[in-house]
């Protein structure tokens, strides 16, 4: 590129306050908080979400697909998905401005492509372009991509999230852009009721930045689709009713409704989700059949009269014997659909498209990644390309850095850094610079530079905690999770700096009837833990040196659950879960008590049939940080990677129970959180060692296949090759 031509998008890019990115990590946020501790907690799964968004002509419906054609559009870096190709009519002045006129259009025009991108813990809506050579092929030699076809990579934000930093870490579920009007998901605006999502739409118009909420106050509604004019948005919703706890298949229904204001809102089908037009007047949508099936249906709408759930047509379009979910169309194709699937006979899901003549599937992403899951498929205006996100990894092109801790963004007026970490029940030692904490059935400590990993116990554990005062010694419960009351778990306490297998393992209780939880006094002379030994969950107090045989003192007594206790710094106070309200229906409140068993009160009421857990204090003992459902569930979970529970998000509160506040807003199951007394940099760790990556599974409820109806046929048209593009994604 000359250099004035180079010049002038500098100064474009400074004039619409547009950032380059380039392949540094961590550059694109910063952080000038002052902290002076860390809450750092785990994330099932999340640090081996290595997406790229990816896709692949439709001219294999008459030849087989292979790697060959298939590209990889996003960056290789950050964590891309749920992409959407914006239709030609789509022509937002932004955009346009974008487009370097001093530079002769490429035939064919590129290929343009909307998503969601998560940047150093910020999620964001970006616009990106893929340009080709005359034979349709990537210009893989050149490397000419993006608005202005530098060699430098632009991609280009599309969401100004500088002002309100809660705005910033919110998720964006599934975007769509209409004209002018980019329509996606936000979780930023808090309800103030407990246990209502804060999942609404929003439609921001590009060319002035002016937002608007679509969805009423008080309703949730998640994965919206506009219409082919954009006149209509139609979601899956609530409605007006709370979220109930669902964690597979949410009870929503689907709404239509102006994607212009938000208004002529209407019910259009009773139990559906993931809704995506086939024209004006078409909706197709997936729904858990009475046959315990995954399935596409088609909702018609009426093209005259009032519409209302009586005057819509609802028609079942793929046949039992395989989870077929996700759906996507193209404007005007009545040909065919994209769906994702889950067969009978393979634990991954893949991309295929449904011939809505012959009936018939027809296989794509199994072909060219057998064991690999392919995410939320979306078709190209013109019908020729399909997109989809999987995982980079094992695939080619550069691989990403595997953290340990990952930094996230907080608010400015916090006194904390904030961090993902890749392990279960992290807790750190109280000069704050060693972690332990469980993976695979093990107990193991690092470095908090990642140096020194190593495992310091063999066995089935859970949970972890570091003693204030005897160096190097961790508690953890040694046995099964999730067990009753009479399994065989013990508290035991480990030496991890003793080489020795005899003498570094000590076990603290012997009666073997669930005793887990272990949290140690200030003083390091008691420990406070949740034992089934009277039949019932209660909480215990023994010492930590002698344990069991030194003698047990009950602190609560009832036939309910108290666990998960945490010993304040001064020792004053132990904060606790308890499902004593209701027990046995894990709702889960979180409690205060004094050690001598006096001054029981209620800290945090997380609403009917609600969860709070794992309570922690801060270092100055004012505030607490906890894992909750709080605010309900932020998208439909089988548009995402397995989470159990895919709604636990962090909170901190104070003593008298006064500011809730949120830290983290994704799908992911955030939990079992540390609060730090040491200020960690607020930078990525990455591991030192070889690590997995995309190692996570499908969500659980897909598993579930019904004897009935197997065998649905799948059929691939094999015809003579053509010539293909090679090896596109290594010059990405």
């Amino acid at each position: 590129m000359k250099p004035i031509i180079l010049l002038f998008c500098c100064f474009l890019l400074r004039l619409l306050e547009i950032p380059i990115s380039n392949a540094t990590p961590n550059n694109e946020e910063s952080t000038t908080t002052t902290t002076n501790s860390s809450i750092v907690f785990q994330s099932i799964d999340r640090l081996d979400y290595f997406f790229d968004i990816f896709s692949h002509p439709i001219s294999w419906i008459n030849q087989p697909p292979s790697n060959a054609q298939e590209i990889k559009i996003t960056d290789g870096q950050w964590v891309n998905y749920n992409g959407h190709f914006p239709s030609p009519s789509s022509s937002s002045s932004l955009l346009s401005l974008l487009h370097n006129q001093t530079v002769d259009r490429p035939d064919p025009p590129p290929l343009q492509l909307i998503y969601v991108s998560e940047r150093n813990g910020v999620s964001n809506i970006y616009y990106d372009e893929v340009y080709y050579d005359q034979t349709g092929c990537p210009r893989s030699n050149i490397r000419k991509r993006s608005a202005f076809e530098t060699s430098v990579r632009v991609q280009i934000p599309l969401l100004d999230l500088k002002e309100n930093t809660q705005s910033r870490i919110s998720m964006k579920d599934r975007p769509s852009l209409a004209g002018d009007y980019l329509v996606y998901v936000s979780t930023h605006e808090d309800s103030g009721i407990a246990r209502t999502s804060t999942a609404a739409v929003y439609s921001t118009e590009l060319k002035s930045g002016l937002t608007r909420r679509l969805t009423p106050y008080g309703i949730a509604d998640f994965s919206p689709s506009v219409s082919p004019s954009g006149k209509w948005t139609a979601v899956a919703s609530y409605g007006a009713r709370g979220w109930d706890g669902e964690a597979a298949e949410l009870s929503t229904d689907i709404y239509v409704f102006s994607t212009r204001d938000g208004t002529g809102r209407v019910k259009v089908v009773e139990h559906g989700g993931w809704p995506c037009w086939g024209d004006e007047t078409t909706l197709y949508f997936h729904r858990k059949g009475e046959d315990e099936w995954w399935s596409i249906y088609r909702a018609i709408l009426p093209t005259h009269g009032p519409i209302s759930i009586e005057s819509v047509l609802i028609e079942r379009v793929t046949p039992p014997g395989l989870h077929a979910f996700t759906p996507s169309t193209s404007p005007g194709n009545n040909n065919f659909i994209a769906v994702a699937t889950r067969r009978p006979t393979t634990k991954f899901r893949h991309i295929e498209l449904f011939d809505l003549e012959t009936n018939e599937f027809k296989e794509l992403t199994r072909l060219i990644s057998p064991e690999t899951h392919h995410f939320n498929p979306f078709l190209s205006p013109d019908s020729t390309r399909v997109g989809y996100h999987k995982c980079r990894w094992g695939v080619r092109g550069r691989e990403s850095p595997k953290l340990l801790l990952q930094n996230l963004p907080t608010t400015p007026d916090s006194d904390f850094s904030l961090f993902r970490f890749d392990g279960e029940f992290p807790s750190f030692s109280p000069t704050g610079d060693r972690i332990a904490y469980v993976s695979y059935d093990a107990v193991y400590v690092v470095d908090v530079d990642a140096r020194n990993h190593r495992q310091v116990y063999g066995g089935p554990a859970f949970f972890t905690v570091w003693d204030p005062v005897r160096k190097g010694i961790v508690y953890t419960s040694a046995g099964l999770h999730f067990a009753a009351e009479g399994t065989e778990v013990d508290i035991i306490s480990i030496n991890v700096d003793d080489d020795d297998d005899e003498t570094r393992i000590k076990k603290l209780t012997t009666n073997s009837k669930n005793n887990a939880f272990p949290s140690p006094s200030p003083d390091g002379r008691w420990i406070v833990f949740r034992s089934g030994l009277s039949g019932y969950k209660d909480l215990y107090i023994m010492s930590a040196e002698d344990g069991e045989k030194g003698g047990l003192r009950r602190l609560t007594d009832g036939p309910w659950l108290d666990t998960m206790p945490n010993w304040s710094p001064d020792g004053e106070w132990i904060v606790f879960a308890s499902d004593r309200e209701n027990p046995g229906v894990a709702n889960f409140e979180l409690y205060l008590i004094h050690p001598n068993g006096t001054g029981l009160r209620k800290l945090m009421q997380s609403g009917s049939g609600g969860k709070a857990n794992h309570p922690w204090f801060s270092p100055d003992g004012k505030r607490v940080v906890f894992s909750s459902d709080y605010k309900g569930i932020s998208a439909e979970p089988i548009s995402n990677p397995n989470q159990n529970l895919p709604y636990g998000e962090i909170f901190t509160i104070n003593l008298d129970g006064s500011d809730i506040r949120r830290l983290t807003h994704n799908v992911n199951e955030d939990g079992a959180a540390t609060w730090v007394p040491k200020h960690i940099k607020a930078v990525d760790v990455e591991w030192l060692e070889d690590r997995p990556g995309c190692d996570f599974l499908d969500v659980y409820f897909l598993d579930d296949m019904p004897s009935h109806g197997v065998g649905a046929k799948a059929k691939v048209v094999n015809v003579p090759n053509k010539a293909r593009c090679a090896h596109f994604s290594r010059s990405n």
